[in-house]
């Protein structure tokens, strides 16, 4: 499935659901805290704090995103890339956990046919904040999740905010198994290779503030609603529907090595070091 027709089929599916299509705002946003847009939710960060009243209740983007959290890490791996692009669906007050949860299952294991993603349910597997059982039997009630798929996580994976003070909430990940040939068995707590992360729900009802870490920081106290949050990496997704060993193979990002083999004179595929440099290169090229 093309990237185009990905995303083509997650706004159709929450457009269809009474979400408002919001357009991706730029990279670089006017927000004192950001040098780049890092997430979806940032254009909104205002409604989920109470500053401002939200046009719609419920929102749909794909949002163009740059982190630098993992700027070691890109074409090494299989996933990490500075440039990327996020699909998400955004509640203001409108509906909660089992709502996004809902939502979520039915694009992900829905049919093509259908207009779904296609992915096979049972290779579907989720994790959530250790102290959230409402998630956990949500995830059993909605999606029929037996419990040795669900698994808890801490802070440090299972709590999401921007990195400073402003919103932030307890997480529910998605992660599709790849299969025994890419790592071992376990789930997501064992290999994050094998079991590949798609899509982040963030249950975002807290305000925080003194971020010190990840996992160290201070609750100010709770919105003034309890909102929806998610991303899902949209050349993550790709990757996997389109049968391709890693993000920078699929169809919007191939072209770029191809080019830069051209120009360069190497070959991609043959040496391990210019490979890298080739994947470092369409990522860049991609977010300037």
């Amino acid at each position: 499935m093309l990237t185009a027709e990905i995303r083509r089929r997650f706004l159709a599916h929450f457009e269809n659901a009474g979400h408002a299509v919001v357009p991706s705002a730029p990279l670089l946003f006017d927000d004192p805290n950001l040098l780049f847009v890092n997430a979806g939710m940032v254009p909104f960060k205002p409604y989920f704090l109470g500053q401002e009243t939200p046009p719609w209740p419920t929102a749909t983007s794909v949002q163009k995103c740059v982190r630098t959290q993992d700027i070691e890490e890109v074409g090494k791996t299989t996933r990490h890339g500075t440039f990327f692009q996020m699909n998400g669906n955004f509640s203001f007050g409108d509906y909660f956990k089992a709502g996004a949860i809902t939502h979520a299952w039915d694009l992900i294991t829905s049919s093509v046919d259908d207009g779904g993603l296609g992915f096979d349910p049972d290779s579907i597997w989720v994790t959530v904040l250790h102290s959230d059982d409402e998630a956990r039997s949500l995830w059993k009630e909605i999606a029929g999740l037996p419990d040795e798929r669900i698994q808890s996580r801490g802070l440090l994976d299972n709590y999401w905010h921007m990195g400073v003070a402003g919103p932030g909430g307890p997480a529910s990940e998605i992660y599709v198994d790849r299969g025994p040939e890419f790592g071992p068995d376990g789930g997501p707590v064992v290999d994050e290779d094998r079991f590949l992360e798609i899509w982040n729900l963030v249950f975002m009802q807290e305000e925080i503030t003194n971020v010190r870490a990840k996992d160290q920081f201070d609750v100010l106290g709770d919105l003034p609603n309890k909102n929806i949050d998610t991303g899902m990496g949209l050349e993550r997704v790709a990757y996997l529907l389109q049968g391709k060993g890693n993000l920078y193979e699929i169809d919007e990002v191939y072209p770029v090595i191809e080019r830069a083999s051209e120009i360069s004179g190497r070959t991609y595929g043959k040496d391990h070091t210019d490979d890298v440099r080739f994947r470092v290169v369409a990522d860049h090229v991609r977010s300037g």
